[in-house]
């Protein structure tokens, strides 16, 4: 079961990335810290170039790629932007709403109707949403809803969960052509070539060596979290090795409680919980 350690390593390195760029944004922008996640975490990942086969690239991966990138950096910017405009714990948890967002693509796109843990899971995941603004009930029914909707940083992370709902379905084209391995080493490279364009553009590119020490943290948290799920992923199914990383949705929680103050946790945390339920009902069940 050593794959449930890398996993779990997985999601606590993916919150505490998000933690730190968060009280990073304090002085940078968003451009700067998605370009800091990726750039930072290079150096390590270039490391395993040394031990893994590159295999044969063909006009299929490229294409994938090519429309990859742009969709990637822009849920990329987005998701920085979120986790600084508002509250961890109101942003990270409507993530779970990817695998949702995929069976309704599905759906429509392929006609493929969900089975019953499918379905369960669409319920859970859209009551732990619903209770992840618990506390607005007493404004009527449709408070919290409402509520999600105010909250800038929540709309932006559902945007992005719709943005990953359809990238994954091109990445699984891209990683089919080439390697699940090479490709989670290599897009890192083409993300942070890409970021470093946008960011020459904005002429904020010098701004990536301001503060080195709390951007190499980052880097360091974010290496880890790619390394250790491709190790997690060697040796246990994708589906369960995803599983258990969205426990990130409630390191996350914790993180916004201890480090920011943020209120309301027990409501956020129990929304938080059925969410990953629901995740764990539709990737493994």
């Amino acid at each position: 079961m050593l794959w449930i350690v890398f996993a779990l390593i997985t999601a606590l390195s993916l919150s505490t990335a998000d933690t730190l760029s968060k009280k990073a944004m304090i002085k940078s922008d968003e451009y700067i810290i998605a370009w800091v996640r990726e750039g930072y975490a290079l150096p390590f990942i270039a490391l395993s170039f040394f031990f893994i086969p590159i295999p044969h690239l063909d006009r299929t991966f490229w294409t994938s790629v090519l429309i990859l990138l742009p969709l990637e950096i822009t849920a990329l910017i987005l998701y920085v932007k979120a986790i600084k405009t508002s509250p961890l714990s109101l942003t990270i948890p409507f993530m779970a709403l990817s695998p949702v967002f995929i069976i309704i693509i599905a759906f429509f796109l392929l006609g493929e109707w969900p089975d019953k843990s499918g379905f369960l899971g669409i319920f859970l995941i859209t009551a732990g949403a619903y209770l992840l603004n618990a506390k607005a009930s007493n404004l009527g029914l449709l408070g919290p809803i409402k509520a999600i909707a105010k909250e800038r940083g929540s709309v932006l992370m559902i945007i992005v969960a719709i943005i990953y709902s359809i990238t994954s379905t091109i990445g699984k084209i891209a990683v089919q052509h080439s390697s699940p391995i090479f490709f989670g080493f290599f897009y890192p490279l083409l993300l942070t070539i890409v970021l470093s364009t946008v960011v020459g553009v904005r002429g904020t590119l010098h701004q990536v060596v301001s503060r080195p020490m709390t951007f190499l943290f980052i880097g360091i948290f974010t290496a880890i979290m790619i390394l250790s799920h491709f190790m997690a992923i060697s040796m246990a199914d994708v589906a369960y090795v995803i599983s258990i990383k969205r426990t990130s949705l409630i390191f996350s929680v914790f993180y916004g409680w201890v480090v920011f103050k943020e209120v309301d946790i027990g409501e956020r945390l129990l929304g938080s919980g059925l969410m990953l339920a629901g995740i764990v009902s539709i990737t493994v069940f």
